[in-house]
Parts: structure tokens; sequence; C-alpha cells
């Protein structure tokens, strides 16, 4: 009855909160706001229907304007922000403009696409226009991103430029280098358009590579049903081989960069680089890698040392663990349906979250240039602030758009909206992953309670399991996700009050908040490794979760020895495999995208670096692995918690036979009767 109720509290609790708030704020959202830029006047770049309809690139009047630290305050650049057609493409200032009119007025035809509409040339003096910014004091060539223009920045032989320049002229007639460009536009906007290039002319080679390191993966997995042991040592000299051909690789290329000119030059003397083969060209860079992997194979090697006596039973629980997959083959492919149900969460956690973040009506605020105005940051009316007093006691203020807000009760509560949508988002979440835990513990457990394998597997095992995880266990799944989502609440409000109180002075306040965060990771660390045992228990004998979390944990206690060891042997060597199989594709991608495989040479597209691609194979292929070895941890888990049940429950004879399969079970019992002689001597 107690687990019912919390299974009406959940679905009641998260419908009326996820679909509320939902509700709620698409009643009073605007997705608008979110897919369109606004310019200074709180219109839509782009929306058809309105004036701006063939103008859905965003333009910034003065880029310069942008390295004011205001930006970092308001997240608003202090200029003018015009809806356009299209970027500039070429340097030009007001001024020259004014001059080359006399001559040719196509200038001004040019020129006049970037000011304000209904502006006409040249009823007013070049300083009022500048000053009441009309027109852009300057344009320089630009490219758009994210529906906004931001200058075209090329590195040519490690000079920036722009246009093929290094100069230009600004608005005041004043020759300024282009890296005052880049200050102003903000270096990692410059390397995220490179990087947004480079990930539209290699997506489908990284497509292919993920595709690659899922075959890769799913051989892999297959292959240890046969050959697990002679597989996973070659997994465990394969990286530690690999790793010291980086160590020799390494320490090569530091050997031919001594005595180069300019290699001797540190990191931090450069400082940071768009350009990341910058860094290859110095020694220091290779030897920080070789040092790098260098303690990486002194770690893995200390660590098998120390555990050689025990990666022979894991092996055998992991050869056990590949029959129970190779049994009930469809657990494989069951990451799938998480996938896409923990994407139908986040999908809607975060059109949720822009709804109600996009809320409200257009805000005003001054922004002035000028660091002693005390009317910045305050809110203004447009039709009204060219006559008033501001503009008089700050010159060159602007009440140009800010956000979407409002005062009243909604628009105060939206906070409180965006934490109860985080919380429920997170409930929701650890419920669907404690879903798919539940389901596969207990096909794999029908797996290991079989007598006689694989007659006595029931049929259809996993979808008998998720069968009884929906019907009988929701409400001790729900409660023990809550537990879980309350924590990573917490720790995400810590988080948060550290990121605003990064300024702060008070040195116990910073200790505290340290100590608080550390000590609520390592308790979500505890309850997710108890959550686990606990829903393994669940699939086993159906109890709540209270009286399966305290079973898990007391069968741990009593078997603290073989946890301690074997759990962290097992997870090392599946480690290892994910390393492998992450690493064998990342070397395979490294020798495409850097044109060293002469066969495919011409298919390799054009890249800024490399690296963007490179990195985007090796991490996915990461995740496709974890997934698949995840479902391998959970099957080596439970069965070593059936394991340990059946050495309690179950002495051998005839009328209570082991379920484990002999030889892990000799296994067993010789390596706990080597400890024990370990203990007494």
């Amino acid at each position: 009855v107690c687990f019912s109720m919390h299974l009406f509290m959940f679905v009641l609790f998260a419908s009326a909160c996820f679909f509320s708030a939902g509700t709620v704020a698409w009643m009073h959202g605007d997705p608008r706001k979110v897919v369109y830029p606004t310019d200074s006047y709180g219109q839509f770049c782009g929306q058809q229907g309105t004036p701006n309809a063939n103008k859905a690139i965003l333009f910034y009047f003065n880029i310069l304007q942008c390295a004011n630290p205001t930006v970092l305050i308001n997240l608003q650049c202090p200029t003018t922000q015009l809806c356009v057609s299209k970027c500039p493409d070429r340097f030009a200032t007001y001024i020259d403009m004014q001059i080359n009119y006399r001559r040719n007025k196509s200038y001004w035809e040019y020129y006049k696409q970037f000011c304000k509409p209904g502006f006409n040339y040249p009823d007013k003096p070049v300083s009022h226009v500048l000053r009441d910014e009309d027109c852009p004091p300057m344009i320089v060539p630009s490219r758009p991103f994210l529906q906004r223009c931001f200058p075209d920045f090329i590195t040519r032989n490690g000079t920036l430029t722009v246009a093929n320049q290094t100069i230009f002229k600004d608005g005041h007639g004043r020759i300024r280098s282009v890296v005052d460009l880049r200050d102003a536009n903000g270096l990692y906007v410059a390397l995220g358009i490179k990087i947004f290039e480079d990930y539209a002319s290699s997506w489908f080679w990284i497509l292919i590579g993920l595709v690659i390191s899922m075959l890769v993966s799913l051989i892999f997995i297959l292959l240890l049903r046969f050959t697990a042991g002679v597989l996973f040592w070659m997994v465990i000299f394969g990286v530690i081989a690999a790793v010291g051909y980086g160590i020799w690789h390494c320490y090569w290329e530091y050997s031919s960069l001594q005595g180069k000119p300019d290699s001797d030059i540190t990191i931090s003397d450069i400082g940071f680089q768009t350009d990341f083969r910058v860094y290859l060209q110095l020694s220091q860079t290779w030897l920080i890698f070789m040092i790098s992997l260098a303690v990486i194979e002194a770690i893995i090697i200390l660590v098998l040392i120390f555990v050689r006596n025990r990666v022979r039973i894991a092996i055998a629980l992991l050869k056990e663990g590949s029959k129970a997959i190779g049994c009930i083959m469809t657990t494989l492919f069951y990451p799938i349906i998480t996938f896409l149900l923990l994407a139908l969460c986040i999908a809607y956690w975060a059109v949720t979250a822009v709804f109600l973040a996009s809320s409200g009506d257009a805000v005003y605020k001054v922004m002035s240039t000028l660091p002693n105005c005390k009317y910045t940051n305050l809110t203004c009316d447009p039709e009204t602030f060219s006559q008033s007093n501001v503009t008089k006691l700050c010159p060159g203020s602007q009440c140009t758009f800010a956000f979407y807000g409002g005062e009243s009760l909604y628009h105060r509560y939206i906070f409180v909206l965006q934490l109860c949508n985080l919380l429920v988002f997170l409930w929701v979440v650890n419920f669907t992953i404690a879903l798919g835990q539940c389901t596969l513990a207990g096909a794999f457990a029908s797996y290991y309670w079989a007598l006689r394998k694989p007659e006595d597997i029931p049929a259809c095992p996993l979808a008998s399991s998720f069968g009884r995880a929906l019907r009988y266990h929701t409400g001790s799944l729900a409660f023990g996700a809550l537990i879980l989502s309350i924590v990573q609440f917490i720790r995400i409000i810590l988080e948060y009050l550290d990121h605003k109180m990064k300024g702060a002075h008070n040195a116990f306040t910073r200790f505290l908040l340290c100590c608080l965060k550390c000590c609520f990771w390592c308790l979500e660390r505890f309850i997710k490794f108890m959550n686990r045992n606990a829903y393994i228990m669940i699939s086993i004998y159906g109890k709540n979760f209270c009286g399966s979390a305290r079973d898990a944990f007391f069968l741990l206690m009593r078997n603290v020895m073989r946890v301690a060891v074997l759990d962290k042997v097992t997870d090392f060597l599946l480690f290892l495999g994910k390393l492998l199989i992450s690493g064998s594709v990342g070397v395979l991608a490294f020798f495409f995208f850097t044109r060293q495989i002469p066969v495919i040479q011409e298919e390799v597209p054009s890249l800024n670096y490399y690296w963007v691609p490179l990195l985007t194979v090796i991490f996915g292929s990461y995740m496709i692995a974890h997934g698949f070895f995840n479902v391998y941890a959970m099957c080596v888990d439970t069965l070593f918690l059936c394991f340990c049940e059946d050495l309690e429950r179950n002495d051998g004879s005839p009328s209570k036979p082991y379920y484990m399969p002999p030889g892990l079970h000799r296994i067993l019992e010789k390596t706990d009767q080597a400890g024990k002689k370990c203990a007494v001597s």
C-alpha cells in the first residue's frame, strides 16, 4: 500500500508540475524570442509578416563597443543593433563614405542598408549622425553566425587577419589592429564559427566513425562470450602497449624539436591560440604529454600488480556475463529505449524551460559606454528616451532592448517555476534510468536462477522483466529516483551559489560551500551505488525499495572484500575495453582527418581544425562503448549479487544445489582460500 501511494504520488506530482509548468509556459512564452534575434527596438529579425521579414541577421553598429566591461554584467552589447538582410563584405567608415559620395553615389547606396530605416544622407552633420547612431561609424567584413554578423577572422601563418588585412580604420579615422576586433567580438565567437564550419563539412564522416565504433563495440561483446580471458588480457596489454607507444612518440617529437628556433617558448608565453597546431611546435607541449602518459602507464601497471590474483575471478565473472548476454541478446539494444525516453524527457524539459525564459514583455535598459553613468542598466522607455535627461547627463547612451520579463505575479515566480521544472526533470530522468537498471537486472537474474541454462530460462526474459518493473515496482523505482534527485537538486543549487559568490572575499563562506559541495558529491555517489544494488534486489525478490536497499546493504557488507576487489577489477577491465575501442577508432579518425590514408585522401573534407571532428569521434565512440558496456556491467553486478545470495541460501547438496556454474565456484573457492591464508600469515 505504501509504495502504491508512492506510485500515485509520483504520477500525480510529476504530471502536475511537469505539465502545469509546461502549460503555463506555453500560454505566456513566445518561442520567437529564442528562434529570432531581437534588434534594439524589440523587433524580431526574419519573422514573416513584419518589416524585418527579409532581414534575418542581426548587425552591431559598433562591434568595438562589445569589448566594454558592461557586456559581462548586462549580457548586452552597448551599441545599436539592427536587422539586415546580409552582413557587410568590405571595410568602410561613414567618414570615408561621405568623402567618396561626392564622386560616386553608389557608396551611399551600399552603406545605407546598414543605417537606421528612414535615415537619408546627408541631412545631418557627421558628428550628429555618429552621436545619435543613425548609421554605423564603420563596417567590417563579416559572416553570419547564429544569425548575427561577426568579423570574418582568418589565421594565415599564425597571423590573425580580416579580409587579408591586419589593420583597419575605425569610425574616428584611427588605425586599429584586427586584434581589437577579436577582443571585442570575443575570441570564442571566432573559434565557434570555425568549429561550426568544421562540423558542417565533416558531420557525415563523424557519423561513419560513430557507426564503426558501434559495430566494434558489438563485435567486442560478442567475442567476449568465447574468448573473454584471452580478449581481456589482450585488452590489458594492448592498452599498456598503446600508452607506451604514446610515450615513445612524445619523446621522439620532444627530441626532434630540441634545438629548433622558437621551440623552447613556453605555453604561457604564447597564451591561448585558436590554431592548436601552434602548440604542437613547442617542445613543452610534448613534454607535458609524455609525463602525463607516463603517469597513466605507471598507474595501470601498479593496479594490475596489486589485483593480479583477482583478475582471474573477474574474467570468470565476465565470461559468465558474456554467456548471459549471449542468451538474452536483446539486452544489448535496451539502452536504445532508455536513450529515447531520456531524449523525450530532455526535449520536454528544454522546451518548457525556453518557454518560461521567453515569457513576458520586452524590457529596455539604458546602455552607456561611460563608466560613471548612474543610469546604466536602469529600465527605460524607447519612445520617450530621447526627451529625457539621460541623454544629456550620459552622452551617447541608448535605450536598447535587454530581455523579456515583467513585474506581474507570474513573472516574479518564473524562477520558482524553473526550479520546479528542473526538480521534476531530474526525477523523471532518474526514474527512467532506474527502470532500465531494474529491467536489465530482472532479465539477468532470470538467467542466473535457471538451474539448467539455457533450457530453464523463461521466454522473452527482457520483455517480462520490463512488464514486472512497470506493473509492480514503479513506486519503488520512483522513491529511489526521488531521493537521488533531491541530492542532485541540492548540488545544483550549491553550484549556483558558488557561481554567484565567485567574487566573495569571505574565506569561511567559500570553505563551507566547498565542504558542502564535496559532501553532497560523495552522498550522490553513495546513493547511486545503493540504488543500483537495491534495484537488483527488487528485481530478484520483488520487495519494496527500503527493504531491498537494506537487504542489499547487509549482503554487500557480508561480502565486503569481494565487493571491494571484484567490483573495481571488473570496472577497471571494462574501462580498459572502452578505452581500447574509443582509442582505436580515434587513431583511425586521426589518420583519416590528417590525410594520412592514401586510398581515401581525396575524400577528406577541408577543415579549419582537424581536432574538432577527431575529438567528437573519440568522445562519441567512448559514449557508445559505455552504453554497450553499461549493460555488461549491470549483468556482472546482478550475477555477483545473485552469486552471494546463492552461497548463503544453498550448500551445493542435491536438495539445495548451487545455481552458479561449477567452474566459477571453483575459482571463487580458490581465491577465498588464498585470501584467508594471506590473512593468517
